[in-house]
């Protein structure tokens, strides 16, 4: 009797969580502008980026139109052992090119939401229907306060838990802000 009871338990909160409404994702990304290095200003972090620092993520789009991805970070702290993932995106919506799916591991696929853009390009956010994981990023490693936090109200406008939200740590020791 306790197993039913379980499912149902289960069944109901993946019903709450299916509830909010879809995010919107920005008109159009110019997909060739979108490519290159982006920094993990914050984030509702994945296990594997709880203790990160200096977070970036590099896009490249290959001839076949899939992304050819590359987050790092340092693990644990400044001089802390360099992580590298790989992950492969594809873009789900080929009209507005805000849509992709990323693939950590074969055959499963994440969602990538591109919700907010900059005109300039210089900051973007990622999300994901369920709200459980979030991106903010940008060119630079560091962004003004005011626009942090007006990235953080729009967040919680959509129904995130910003309480969740880790500030990604940045120090960088060359001029560009990237390591070698």
């Amino acid at each position: 009797m306790k197993l039913p009871t379980l499912f149902l338990c289960l069944g109901l909160l993946a019903g709450c969580a299916s509830s909010l409404p879809a995010l919107k994702t920005v008109d159009k990304v110019d997909i060739n502008r979108f490519m290159g290095a982006w920094y993990v200003i914050a984030c509702i972090p994945t296990f594997i980026e709880t203790d990160s620092y200096n977070g970036v993520e590099n896009y490249t789009l290959d001839p076949d139109g899939t992304i050819n991805t590359v987050f790092t970070f340092r693990k644990g702290g400044f001089d802390g052992p360099l992580k590298r993932y790989n992950p492969r995106g594809f873009i789900v919506d080929t009209v507005n090119n805000s849509t992709w799916d990323m693939q950590f591991i074969w055959p499963f696929k994440a969602e990538y939401l591109i919700t907010h853009l900059n005109e300039d390009y210089s900051q973007t956010v990622i999300g994901r229907n369920k709200r459980d994981y979030v991106w903010i990023m940008a060119r630079t490693p560091q962004i003004p306060d005011s626009d942090y936090q007006s990235l953080v109200s729009g967040l919680d406008a959509q129904g995130y838990d910003v309480a969740k939200l880790r500030r990604t740590p940045h120090k960088w020791p060359e001029a560009d802000g990237r390591e070698r």
